[in-house]
């Protein structure tokens, strides 16, 4: 078996391939990459499902041969995705804590600390979403911007043709 070297720190980003959020994973590692440059030895994209979208962060340790793996954000525990420049955030403040990230910084919110854990009671039943219907024909199920799976429809308009998201929440996303 062939020796396999790392560059770190190393960004992973793993993201739900059926919620099809691969362009929104492509874009935080291309905002990473812009940012950090040659900082960051390797930022790479991890296909998965069930609704995961979480971005970690692998870095030595200093003076052992032990990496360490950072959580900087699980959709699941934060709610949502994060704001590019959090992201850009969180990444420095492990990486290089005296960078300027120029005006990044220059509208931070006060410092926030940040946990690896949640624990936050859910059901396992994301919250109901009322199906609001848009300018068309009333009675158009064509128009609803939330399909009967309880996802917001991006696009299609055909039977069967319109595509949804996962919300926060939802354990078993399958759009």
């Amino acid at each position: 078996m062939a020796n396999v070297v790392t560059a770190l720190p190393r960004v992973t980003i793993e993201f739900c391939t059926q919620c099809k959020w691969m362009l929104r994973a492509a874009y935080f590692a291309q905002e990473l990459i812009s940012t950090f440059s040659t900082s960051l030895g390797e930022v790479a994209l991890q296909p998965s499902t069930g609704g995961v979208f979480a971005v970690h962060l692998y870095t030595a340790a200093p003076s052992t041969t032990t990496i360490q793996k950072h959580l900087l954000w699980d959709r699941k525990a934060e709610g949502g995705f994060p704001e590019t420049k959090e992201l850009k955030r969180r990444v420095r403040d492990i990486i290089d804590p005296s960078r300027d990230l120029g005006h990044v910084d220059s509208h931070a919110k006060p410092a926030t600390t940040t946990t690896t854990t949640s624990s936050t009671a859910t059901t396992g039943q994301a919250p109901p979403v009322e199906k609001v219907a848009q300018a068309g024909a009333a009675g158009d199920d064509a128009w609803n911007v939330v399909n009967e799976n309880g996802k917001v429809v991006i696009g299609g308009g055909g039977e069967g043709e319109s595509f949804g998201f996962c919300r926060p929440g939802d354990e078993n996303c399958c759009c």
